[in-house]
């Protein structure tokens, strides 16, 4: 099994590059995600997930470990094969996609080309309590905070995921250093205007 790639890079499009690693040219299926990270490289290292079916072997490749991770949970679901896994990842950042399994956000779920509502449902449903083991990467923007676990603790309140955004950002534009109690009470008195 093939885990990790580093080599050349050949050809590249948005959804596929090949790398050559010693003279041999392996073809890579990644995510827009990825290839925005290395488009301008000449070379590029990868975490690689290898697919192994009857009739074929197909890699795909991921700038991050945290990528693959999740990537590898999507997989896991039923109806959720590499290719569409490889869409999802290509429409939403890894945080991203997290924060809104985490939340039960299924209209930003929903809005990831090739996904529908019950897919959606599904991935929140039997991912929630497992994306949290995906690993903290520091090539990743978004750092999970205490901000996100407030608007989760609304969103489990029953607030939509856009009155929770809207409260908790009013609350930390006027109190940046308040601590997670304060916001999410301070938060509920903005809801309830």
């Amino acid at each position: 099994m093939i885990g990790y790639l580093s080599g050349k890079i050949i050809s590249s499009k948005p959804t596929r590059i090949t790398l050559d690693i010693n003279g041999v040219g392996y073809v890579v299926n990644i995510s827009i995600n990825t290839f925005e990270k290395i488009s301008e490289k000449s070379s590029a290292s990868l975490f690689i997930y290898t697919s192994v079916k009857e009739d074929s072997i197909s890699l795909f490749g991921f700038y991050s470990e945290s990528e693959k991770e999740i990537f590898e949970l999507l997989i896991s679901v039923n109806g959720i094969g590499p290719k569409l896994a490889l869409g999802v990842l290509s429409g939403i950042q890894v945080d991203e996609l997290k924060q809104a399994i985490i939340s039960g956000d299924i209209s930003r779920i929903v809005s990831i080309q090739g996904i529908g509502r019950k897919t959606a449902e599904r991935l929140v449903l039997e991912l929630k309590s497992k994306v949290y083991s995906v690993a903290k990467d520091d090539k990743e923007k978004v750092p999970y905070s205490f901000k996100n676990e407030a608007i989760a603790a609304l969103i489990t309140l029953g607030y939509s995921s856009k009155q929770a955004e809207k409260s908790i950002k009013e609350v930390l534009a006027a109190e940046p250093k308040t601590s997670l109690e304060d916001l999410i009470k301070k938060a509920l008195g903005n809801v309830n205007r």
